[in-house]
């Protein structure tokens, strides 16, 4: 492998999420010196990821197939919709194994800062689902962020006129947490979503 070969695998390594340039340079290493355990299945992954791997026209996710798994499960509830941000939302909530209805990812949240609005968000299609499915309650889970509240807010606005339940995910306390490492804003959400024992 020519100089340029591995600095091209490091420039590359060091553009993903929590790599810098002296982890991308570890993590370049590890992958030359395991070339056949690790290096050539992981470029065979990366190569038929690229090539499979799209976004579910129902519901944003990403699969193999489309519509995805999910939304070809007959199992789930789609009288449900989680309403979240990113796929990487959706693949938390699947994780936690709490939730068994459909999802609708939204690509991002609205920020005038950004120049994100409506329009740059799946917004319309989650409408479309909402007016034509047999759709009795939408949840919105968007971050606890201005930008999160204010996309849960026009999204609230938005559903007005159709004929569902919307809810939003209780933000607060975390299982096992002490109040005196949690931050001011977690409190005052815990003492505002606060319920009846």
């Amino acid at each position: 492998m020519a100089v340029n070969e591995i600095d091209r695998l490091i420039q590359l390594l060091s553009k993903l999420p929590g790599l810098g340039p002296r982890s991308a340079r570890r993590a370049a290493l590890y992958l030359i010196k395991n070339r056949e355990a690790v290096l050539k299945p992981l470029g065979l992954a990366m190569e038929a990821a690229a090539e499979k791997i799209q976004t579910c026209s129902n519901c944003g996710n990403l699969d193999a197939a489309n519509p995805c798994f999910i939304c070809s499960n007959t199992k789930r509830d789609k009288s449900t919709i989680c309403v979240v941000e990113e796929v990487a939302d959706l693949w938390a909530l699947e994780r936690s194994a709490t939730y068994s209805g459909s999802y609708h990812v939204l690509g991002g949240v609205l920020s005038p800062l950004d120049g994100i609005g409506p329009d740059d968000l799946m917004i319309d299609g989650l409408m479309a689902r909402a007016e034509v499915e047999t759709v009795a309650e939408v949840i919105l889970a968007t971050s606890a962020t201005v930008d999160g509240k204010t996309t849960a807010h026009y999204i609230t606005g938005r559903l007005v006129n159709c004929d569902v339940n919307v809810t939003a995910l209780a933000h607060g306390i975390p299982v096992g947490g002490e109040l005196d490492y949690l931050d001011d804003g977690t409190l005052s959400a815990a003492m505002k979503e606060r319920r009846g024992i």
